[in-house]
């Protein structure tokens, strides 16, 4: 046994110091950056979207965002290439941190099992709470469960309900992926990031981006005071028109939910006149609204 001073310091022979231990592990988790897995000093990188926001010093973006452009063009293609046979879906969003077994987390299962069931896929966020929850659903329905990722600097990492999963580095591609190979969306209770994407859906609604999109807000007792400040906030002020809050129908049921979807995805029309999924030619709703709730299932927003 040695009695080198230096190396019980943590030092070799040479009074150098000796290299990290390879079998302990990672100090900080592991890092996913893009498709990449990142371990111990290897996890030890800024985040994409920080770096390509919060540039510092006169005319460095003129040396790095010409690769960023490359970069952000491979996450379109991989997307692109991944979901372009995925058929017809639904995104579902929810919060992460919906807790496994409880009510919102049960809702969400069963979403995605009743979707799946209805022959649809099922998109979400890949990570935990009621994201996983969807996923697992879609699994339990025999039906394709797809993830699509985000590079965020608390990880979360892939929910094992996940058959096919795609990283992304940067917020905007992934949101394109929601919606492009989505014909609805089932919004679960959520913060800002469920927020987020659901206004971010009701905006490209209602500037006819996307037409008979159907978004449906499942649980009443949480989505009524949002909708209550709309109404009687946005729209008594004129930020917003009356006829804009069809774009969202709120319910307590899981299998009008997907009923509502369904039904808006045989009405949303490709560029080329087609209902996704059958080739058969729709003239369908091309006000870029759901047309409100003609059936009485669901409160008109």
């Amino acid at each position: 046994m040695s009695t080198d001073p230096q190396r019980s310091q943590g030092q070799d022979h040479d009074g150098k110091p000796a290299p990290e231990k390879r079998d302990t592990p990672p100090v900080n988790g592991i890092r996913h950056k893009g498709p990449l897995e990142l371990r111990r000093k290897q996890a030890r990188v800024t985040m994409s979207d920080q770096t390509l926001l919060d540039t510092k010093g006169p005319g460095q973006f003129v040396h790095t965002d010409p690769w960023r452009v490359l970069r952000i063009q491979s996450e379109f293609v991989e997307g692109f290439g991944a979901l372009a046979d995925l058929g017809t879906a639904v995104s579902v969003f929810g919060s992460a941190r919906t807790v496994p077994g409880s009510p919102n987390y049960e809702l969400a299962v069963e979403v995605g099992r009743k979707l799946a069931e209805a022959g649809l896929a099922v998109i979400t966020g890949g990570g935990p709470g009621s994201m996983e929850a969807a996923n697992k659903g879609a699994v339990q329905g025999n039906g394709v469960s797809v993830g699509l990722g985000i590079e965020l600097p608390f990880e979360q990492g892939m929910n094992q309900w996940v058959d096919l999963g795609i990283n992304f580095r940067y917020f905007f591609a992934r949101k394109t992926m929601f919606v492009k190979y989505a014909q609805g969306f089932i919004v679960l209770p959520g913060g800002l990031g469920t927020l987020d994407e659901l206004f971010e859906a009701m905006v490209l609604v209602q500037t006819r981006k996307v037409t008979s999109f159907p978004i449906v807000l499942l649980g009443t007792a949480f989505w009524s005071p949002m909708v209550e400040w709309i109404k009687n906030t946005l729209v008594a002020e004129g930020m917003m028109s009356e006829e804009d809050l069809d774009l969202i129908q709120v319910v307590d049921d899981p299998a009008t939910a997907v009923e509502l979807v369904v039904e808006g995805a045989a009405r949303h029309r490709n560029p080329n006149g087609t209902v996704p999924g059958n080739g058969i030619h729709n003239s369908g709703n091309s006000n870029g609204t759901n047309g409100g709730n003609s059936s009485g299932r669901g409160t008109r927003a």
